[in-house]
């Protein structure tokens, strides 16, 4: 038996819509990031970016399980002494509601060469519009 790699001329990319008010973010991250790395394709090669883009909508009504709106922090440094900077889960999604999806995606994606490649191709929007109507892309439930 010979074992299948995918060769970079190979690869065939799909739109998939998904909307992040049906699942908690955990579940929903672990559902994008798996698109996004192509592992649910039988062609899954290691090293090859074979992924799928994938838009997100309804961001804005994002929702957790537990205490984590208000116990999950989200922290940064600037890099200077006394630099550390918080926000609570539920402050994230009041500024900016794609930041805890794209946080909680790159945090499962393994961390590589191909990391940055693959959330790139990651989309997500607050409202239940997107501007990606034109790829068709297919619907995850």
């Amino acid at each position: 038996m010979k074992t299948y790699s995918q060769k970079s001329s190979e690869i065939k990319r799909e739109w998939y819509l998904i909307d992040a008010s049906t699942l908690p973010l955990g579940k929903l991250a672990v559902v994008i990031a798996d698109k996004l790395m192509g592992k649910s394709k039988v062609t899954y090669t290691p090293h090859i970016d074979n992924g799928d883009y994938v838009v997100v909508i309804n961001a804005k009504n994002l929702k957790v399980t537990g205490d984590k709106m208000t116990d999950k922090t989200y922290y940064r440094h600037s890099g200077f002494p006394g630099g550390l900077k918080s926000l609570r889960l539920e402050e994230v999604i009041e500024k900016d509601p794609s930041y805890a999806i794209i946080e909680a995606v790159k945090g499962m994606l393994p961390k590589n060469k191909l990391a940055a490649d693959r959330l790139a191709r990651l989309r997500v929007f607050d409202g239940a519009e997107h501007t990606h109507t034109a790829q068709n892309p297919k619907e995850i439930k």
